[in-house]
């Protein structure tokens, strides 16, 4: 479904990426892994065309997005899930739900919003409510809510476990899969919390210094040596 090769990309002077190759098929959950700085969100962004890839290519279901506009690579059925959940503070849960579901054709609308609302039952609780009064948790709830409201095929997600408590870790995780396993969206799932995603994950990648420099089935990255010395906390984790 996503193919990704040889990317390379740069801020000014930077470079961020410098060869990337990968693969996510339908269907699929596929985790992102490494440390801060390693190019992991440059990925993502560069994915939705901002930034460019510089050289190299990504193609979407048979579609060459490499020079596309944003907006072009979301109407071919890709939503960005950005670190940090960026939702709209002032607006209600709703609101941001209804943004969400912009490029959506308007007959599914209240079909999507059941959805929603039985995947993350505290959102319908909290639908008049502005989303920036929301805990972190339930903000990252809407994210992902209004990401999904779109009807993607292929859900970017960027650190959606950052800053959240154990229990609201796993029931983004739990999420996650339901999502994947119920709606059949794929998902490219980049995370620090590496024995999480991993343990998630159908398939994953390691990421250096904007090179991947391991890949594997989401068990054998969890046995391997060098992924557990370096992010399973010495192989405790």
């Amino acid at each position: 479904m996503l193919a990704i090769s040889g990317v390379h990309a740069s801020y000014g002077n930077i470079e961020a990426l410098r060869g990337v190759d990968i693969e996510v098929g339908a269907g699929e959950i596929v985790a992102l892994i490494g440390a801060n700085g390693a190019g992991k969100s440059t990925l993502l962004m560069t994915i939705c065309g901002h930034p460019k890839a510089a050289r190299g290519g990504i193609s979407f279901d048979g579609h060459d997005i490499t020079r596309r506009h944003t907006f072009e690579i979301v109407r071919l059925g890709i939503a960005h899930v950005p670190e940090g959940r960026r939702i709209f503070p002032r607006m209600t849960v709703f609101e941001n739900l209804q943004i969400g579901a912009t490029v959506a054709d308007p007959a599914w609308f209240d079909e999507d919003l059941a959805q929603i609302f039985a995947l993350f039952p505290i959102l319908e609780q909290r639908q008049g409510q502005r989303g920036g009064t929301l805990s972190g948790g339930e903000q990252q709830m809407l994210a992902i809510a209004r990401a999904l409201m779109s009807r993607p095929r292929l859900l970017l997600l960027d650190e959606p476990s950052l800053g959240l408590a154990p229990l609201i870790v796993r029931q983004i995780l739990k999420a996650i899969r339901e999502i994947n396993e119920r709606q059949k969206t794929t998902v490219f799932l980049v995370e620090q919390n590496a024995h999480q995603a991993l343990r998630l994950a159908h398939r994953g990648y390691v990421m250096q210094t904007g090179r991947i420099m391991l890949s594997g089935g989401g068990e054998e990255l969890l046995a391997n040596p060098e992924v557990r010395a370096a992010y399973l906390e010495g192989g405790r984790g």
